[in-house]
Parts: structure tokens; sequence; C-alpha cells
């Protein structure tokens, strides 16, 4: 079966979850496309804001791609989210010429992912020339506090 056969059959014979997904694709797709984000950015839906405190917001909505099998937000999509938004805090105040990227990072899991909304505040703890110290907590709709973290970014001067 070549792939617009499969596509095809999940759009018209397809769960509603199975053309959820899909559409999670395509949105990666259109992401990559038009502002040059990673994959996981696009199947997470990330735009994110500049909060009151100087701190970086991402709020995503609970999608099927995101659960496990016990129905709760996978781990590792929390990391991302969390790592996504930390990453995006600190590359927005570097110079065009300057990049960072995830040097080490720590994740505390307190409770499981449920709701209908993830948001994700990132705040900067401290920014020197060659690393960067973030910190980040999750929490659902209802304001339980989901995960927290603290990362590392190393500092880097994009190559010509």
């Amino acid at each position: 079966m070549s792939l617009l056969e499969d596509l095809t059959a999940v759009v018209h014979n397809g769960a509603d979850e199975e053309r959820e997904i899909l559409a999670l694709a395509l949105q990666a797709i259109r992401q990559k496309r038009e502002r040059n984000s990673a994959y996981p950015s696009g199947f997470l839906g990330l735009s994110g804001e500049l909060t009151e405190s100087n701190g970086y917001r991402f709020r995503v909505p609970i999608t099927p791609y995101m659960l496990n099998r016990a129905g709760m937000v996978h781990g590792g999509i929390t990391a991302t989210l969390i790592d996504s938004t930390m990453g995006s805090l600190v590359n927005r105040r570097l110079p065009e010429n300057r990049f960072a990227v995830t040097a080490e990072m720590k994740v505390h899991y307190l409770l499981p992912g449920l709701g209908q909304e993830l948001i994700s505040t990132a705040h900067l703890l401290r920014m020197g020339h060659t690393l960067a110290v973030t910190e980040c907590r999750v929490e659902n709709e209802r304001g339980s506090l989901i995960a927290m973290a603290t990362a590392t970014f190393s500092l880097q001067k994009k190559r010509s």
C-alpha cells in the first residue's frame, strides 16, 4: 500500500484519534516550513509568549499524541516541553550569531500529566558568557504542579 493509500484509508476509515494524529503531523510539517521549528515543537503546537516576570511560557492542549498507555502525558513529552520552554527563553536572549543547546537537565515529576492543557513557564536563573541556568514549572489548567526542572545550557557561536 502506498503512502497516499494509507493516508486516504486513515482519513476515511480511521478513528478520530488517528485523524487527530495526522492533523498534528501536518501541523508539524507546516511549522517546520513556516518557522523552521523542530518537528516535535510542531507536534506539540508550541507557540510561546513572554511573561510579565521576564519568563517564557508555552500553553499546549493535551492531545492523544502526548498520552502513554495509562492515559496520562508521557514523561518524555513533559521533558520535551520543559526543554523547549527553557531553550526558547535562553535563545531569545542571545544575539543572532549565538545559540543555546541543553548541556544538562534535571526533571522532577510530581503528579501525573492529566487535564486539558499543560502550561510550561521558564525563568532564567543565571546568564553567563558560556553557560545559562534556567528553571521551569509545568502545571495543568487547574494549577496542579505536574513537574519542575532545572537545566544548564551551553552557549555556542554559529559557524559560518
